[in-house]
């Protein structure tokens, strides 16, 4: 695939990305895409032969590529583990204010929306979660209860983007912050 080519499919890649962040998988029709990203139909078609769901994918495992990025620079501080997180939820935080309190998770929605029906969607979902519960389980390493404060810290943060989403406040980050203080000591 040449340049233009490799454009246009990041262009389609980064209006999905807009549409699902902010309206879910449902909110991003693929008319909204194609209007939202200035491609033509056809290139719709040609990068992503196998429709909405091949793209919806491919922009949900790109955007967890990205938060997983962050959370690699931040682990490379050499943060403890607690201001890891608490750093993570400032940069997350920041993202979300930021969007006018449209961009929560990249995941979510379209996790909410399609994992009980459509299997490749929920296989992209549960990959990307398991790659933020990796960063958070490194960063615990060691910790005999490594394994579950990974996933209680990945649902804790979450929730607070959801609830911080909902109120367009930072109230809720800021209180996990300080509940991940306390429990990781």
């Amino acid at each position: 695939m040449g340049q233009k080519g490799a454009e246009t499919r990041e262009r389609l890649l980064d209006a999905t990305q807009e549409l699902i962040e902010s309206g879910g998988y449902y909110g991003a029709g693929l008319n909204r895409v194609i209007a939202a990203s200035g491609a033509p139909r056809g290139s719709l078609y040609f990068h992503f032969p196998e429709g909405k769901d091949q793209m919806v994918g491919e922009s949900v495992r790109r955007a967890g590529r990205t938060i997983a990025g962050t959370l690699g620079a931040l682990a490379e501080s050499g943060l403890p583990a607690a201001e890891f997180v608490v750093v993570a939820l400032r940069h997350l935080g920041d993202r979300l204010e930021a969007s006018d309190w449209h961009k929560g998770c990249p995941v979510a929605a379209v996790a909410l929306e399609t994992a009980a029906a459509n299997d490749a969607l929920q296989q992209a979902c549960s990959d990307v979660y398991a790659s933020w519960e990796d960063a958070l389980r490194t960063q615990l390493a060691g910790r005999p209860d490594a394994d579950d404060l990974a996933v209680t810290i990945l649902a804790l943060i979450e929730g607070a983007l959801l609830l911080a989403r909902t109120h367009r406040s930072r109230k809720p980050l800021d209180s996990v912050a300080r509940q991940v203080r306390a429990l990781l000591g």
